[in-house]
């Protein structure tokens, strides 16, 4: 059976979305105060843009800001990418993106989801990426983290099935945010720009919002780059063979958006 849709987010919906001072986080904020949600956006200890500081590793701050907001809406955006080879990157590395990017989507769920289920109704909205799916060398911890919220999404989906509270999982491929601007240059970094052009986080935005107000579980975008990487993950022998191919194509994808960051510099775009 479908899963009835949300109620649409329009004026007097409550949103929280985490990692909301730049990129995609803001670009979503963006999009559910355009539908007249109050929202309140939130980032890390030290990171200025947001209204609130949220430490998404900390659980019993994301339990906190639920229960004294009592959002209709729940974005775990936040997220780090931590580039590098598997086997050689630092211990601390590997935990925050662990810590980040897959128990902080799993702490916003169950502090919001406790909030929400009283009520029968609210709406959690996790970010994943098209790592979710595939192998992605350089990139293979942050890729484990979010093959991890898919699959932690997918389940509670079912176990809040009937409750009225709806998870969703969004898994992009890459956009063009400060996060990826600040690899541009790495070799490590070349597979988020292997498709050759990426995502603009408005449009993300948009595909996000018909998540929290639709049916679907599930969405990966672009669709041809989410079936490649659909592919690749059920045969990962595939995904080893054209990693040469792949990552020439990143390489060649970032110079060009080297010099699109050069004009962003010049020009004061943030």
């Amino acid at each position: 059976m479908a899963r009835p849709p949300a109620q649409p987010v329009g004026p007097g919906t409550v949103a929280v979305v985490t990692g909301a001072a730049g990129g995609l986080g803001r670009a979503l904020s963006a999009a559910l105060e355009g539908r007249g949600a109050r929202v309140v956006t939130t980032d890390a200890p030290g990171v200025r843009g947001a209204d609130r500081v949220l430490d998404v590793t900390d659980p019993d701050a994301a339990r906190a800001l639920a229960e004294e907001l009592a959002p209709d809406v729940w974005v775990n955006n936040a997220g780090v990418l931590g580039t590098g080879a598997a086997i050689e990157q630092p211990d601390d590395v590997v935990r925050r993106v662990l810590d980040v990017n897959l128990l902080g989507v799993i702490y916003g769920t169950r502090a919001a989801a406790a909030v929400m289920r009283p009520r029968r109704s609210g709406a959690i909205l996790n970010i994943g990426s098209l790592s979710s799916w595939n192998p992605t060398p350089g990139l293979a911890v942050y890729a484990a983290s979010k093959h991890g919220v898919r699959a932690y999404s997918g389940a509670v989906a079912a176990e809040l099935a009937g409750t009225g509270v709806r998870v969703s999982c969004l898994c992009p491929d890459g956009i063009w945010t400060p996060m990826l601007a600040a690899v541009v240059a790495a070799d490590s970094a070349a597979m988020p720009f292997s498709g050759g052009r990426l995502l603009e986080a408005d449009d993300v935005a948009q595909v996000a919002l018909g998540l929290l107000e639709g049916r679907r579980l599930l969405a990966s975008l672009p669709g041809g780059r989410a079936t490649l990487a659909k592919v690749s993950g059920l045969w990962p022998a595939l995904g080893v063979a054209t990693r040469g191919v792949t990552e020439r194509q990143g390489r060649r994808a970032q110079a060009r958006y080297r010099a699109r960051a050069a004009a962003d510099a010049a020009g004061g775009t943030r």
